[in-house]
């Protein structure tokens, strides 16, 4: 039971959209697990993340609404583009779901506006697989017209992929900001870079927070999390970063199975604390 206090108030529980009101933020579950390539119960997290938001506080007084959770997004892909393109919403924070929830969700904010999108990848894989699943995000997004010049992947592990995916992502015009590069500049810096590339043409960017690109000692959850990730605080740090910048129109955390997470919820409180960076980003636009 956690304590009650009026004076700190709790951040969750937000209200259902209203008809055609405006948010500042949108939080959507998009519960993506059906096709992925780890045994996964990826599904699971969206309502485990709402209830670890209840664990932080409520510093924002933007207009926040929490749109539920699309119905079988693996199935109905269809359905998921439709119910994130309604929302009506500086910001939609999808939460997976496993990353083939990056789909829906960006498609849905681009629409018709593919054309001159952006994306921004923090992720140890590429996720240019064939197929369909939470490996081939990025490769379907190219397929549906992305232009890869204006996609930037950060945080990619060399050792968790393979040369012929490096290559691929070479050929796209892709840019990869490894691990190893990281270690050298900040969060801020790699961020202003990647932005401005995504942002090239002018059109919306979406940004996938793959949690798998943080460190496995703070990423339990995260099946293809490996030691020598990057640290809690940056994606943190990323997610504010991005929220700020107003081209991002959607942002999505995936890759957390909260089923396998630690007794102390560590994956699942970091996706907490990355929506509540998201909506702080937002109110300093």
């Amino acid at each position: 039971m956690l304590s009650a206090d009026p004076l700190w108030p709790r951040a969750g529980d937000w209200p259902a959209p209203v008809a055609d009101e405006w948010a500042d933020v949108a939080l959507l579950g998009m519960p993506t697990s059906r096709t992925s390539l780890s045994p996964t119960q990826a599904h699971t997290t969206p309502q485990a993340v709402r209830e670890a938001l209840r664990r932080y506080a409520a510093l924002s007084d933007l207009r926040i609404v929490d749109a539920g959770n699309v119905r079988e997004p693996d199935l109905n892909e269809a359905d998921a583009i439709e119910a994130v393109a309604e929302l009506r919403t500086e910001l939609v924070i999808a939460l997976g779901g496993d990353n083939a929830a990056t789909v829906p969700t960006a498609l849905g904010r681009w629409g018709s506006q593919i054309a001159t999108a952006g994306l921004i990848t923090l992720d140890a894989h590429y996720d240019l697989r064939d197929g369909t699943s939470n490996g081939s995000p990025v490769r379907r997004l190219l397929e549906a017209g992305l232009d890869g010049n204006r996609v930037v992947q950060i945080g990619i592990e060399p050792l968790a992929n393979s040369l012929a995916y490096a290559e691929r992502a070479r050929e796209a015009g892709i840019t990869v900001i490894t691990r190893d590069e990281l270690r050298s500049r900040s969060m801020d810096d790699v961020m202003a870079q990647a932005l401005k590339i995504a942002g090239a043409a002018g059109g919306p960017i979406h940004v996938d927070l793959d949690v798998d690109v943080c460190d496995r000692a703070v990423t339990p959850a995260c099946p293809a999390s490996v030691p020598g990730g990057i640290a809690a605080i940056d994606l943190r740090a990323a997610a504010r970063i991005a929220a700020a910048h107003p081209a991002v129109c959607s942002i999505d955390l995936v890759e957390v199975d909260a089923a396998a997470d630690s007794a102390d919820e560590r994956t699942v409180r970091l996706v907490a604390l990355c929506v509540l960076e998201a909506i702080s980003g937002v109110a300093l636009r």
